[in-house]
């Protein structure tokens, strides 16, 4: 019988996905429709001291479409920031929520001034939070501070709130750090009771016409399904070392993602812009994707493979740097198209003269040069058809 449950700093998930805080958890009703569809957790939106954030802009949300020889990608760049309710306001959103749901409810803050860290945490801990997520690294603006002393100021604050409360303490850090593992180690020296890797990062888009920053004129989070690489290139080197669990967040789009953050060492696994673009349902079918892979490979439990992914890892002496493939084209599947050639900067792809490309004679086909192929594998990956293989050169 497959089982997905998790313990997560304390708190008992019936799986490892939690909705993050943002808009589709800003109230009772919308974090309901996250259980609704299967959610082991959900973080309130964060409650900002900063009294300004509350008020977020219209429209607040930009889909940043790129294009690139055929290939797409996306960002989803936004501006919203804390939740609309006040400190007394939230605590009573806490507390109903902690009434009417059954799974975890974690609040998050963000606050500027070393009062704030401590009356909001003391707060929230007293509406019911489960745990206290520490919003430490909001990416809607530019840092102030040098990056050592916004690192040390996560420590310190994180610190200080666990001097304030009993409940879980989880710092969400940043990913705009020179060594995350360094400022990982202190954070859990000083009592992060786990750690969310990552917030979003820092981004700007410029309209050319009118010369200034898009949407609302400033500085945005982007995120969606590329950020996932750098947060699991972390979490794979934070688990051999850390002791407290890990929650994995950016670019979780489907069940394949959830089980490589749990791969590489993650307790849980975060999710917001694709509940943002898809809606909840999303939820329910990252769990069925996690499932599936476990009953795939005779996995019972998430414990039985968490990790698993870390110690395999190589380092810079163990890579295998022989050059033993090269690229082979199907000439009844190549199209002509020509892209190949293109990016070959071994200049190892060239035509097949017509008698070689008979019963091809809607267009001219190419061929690669064995002698001249580095077996990169950039033809492969980019070839529309699907013409191009690898093959190994001595067999």
């Amino acid at each position: 019988m497959i089982d997905v449950r998790v313990n997560y700093a304390g708190l008992k998930l019936s799986n490892p996905i939690i909705v993050a805080p943002a808009g589709i958890t800003a109230t009772v009703e919308r974090m309901k429709r996250a259980q609704e569809y299967g959610a082991g957790a959900v973080v309130v939106k964060s409650l900002f001291e900063k009294e300004i954030a509350r008020i977020n802009p219209s429209p607040r949300f930009k889909i940043l479409r790129q294009r690139l020889n055929g290939l797409s990608s996306f960002i989803l760049y936004s501006y919203e920031q804390a939740s609309e309710y006040g400190p007394e306001r939230y605590a009573q959103e806490i507390n109903r929520a902690k009434r009417e749901l059954e799974i975890p409810v974690i609040a998050s803050i963000n606050c500027i001034t070393p009062e704030g860290w401590v009356s909001y945490s003391r707060l929230v801990e007293e509406a019911g939070a489960d745990a206290l997520e520490l919003n430490l690294s909001c990416p809607h603006g530019p840092l102030v501070m040098s990056e050592q002393d916004v690192n040390q100021e996560m420590v310190v604050t994180t610190q200080r709130v666990k001097n304030q409360v009993k409940i879980p303490v989880i710092p969400k850090m940043t990913p705009q750090a020179t060594n995350p593992l360094a400022v990982a180690k202190n954070l859990e020296e000083v009592g992060a009771d786990a750690l969310v890797v990552f917030n979003r990062f820092t981004g700007l888009d410029i309209d050319i016409e009118s010369q200034k920053p898009i949407m609302h004129g400033g500085y945005a989070g982007h995120g969606g399904p590329w950020s996932i690489h750098y947060s699991l290139r972390w979490i794979s080197a934070f688990f051999p070392v850390l002791k407290i669990p890990l929650s994995g967040s950016g670019g979780v789009t489907t069940g394949e993602d959830v089980v490589k953050y749990l791969l590489a060492g993650a307790t849980t696994v975060q999710v917001c812009s694709a509940v943002i673009l898809e809606g909840y349902q999303i939820i329910n079918r990252l769990r069925e994707g996690l499932i599936n892979f476990m009953e795939r490979k005779g996995y019972s439990r998430v414990d039985e493979f968490r990790g698993k992914a870390a110690n395999r890892i190589l380092g810079l002496e163990e890579v295998d740097r022989r050059h033993l493939v090269a690229a082979v084209i199907d000439s009844n599947q190549c199209n002509g198209c020509g892209i190949c050639q293109q990016v070959c900067f071994c200049r190892a792809i060239h035509f097949l003269p017509e008698s070689s490309a008979e019963g091809c004679g809607r267009h001219k086909v190419y061929s690669v040069r064995i002698e001249l192929c580095d077996g990169c594998g950039l033809c492969s990956e980019l070839c529309p058809q699907k013409a191009i293989s690898l093959i190994n050169k001595y067999e």
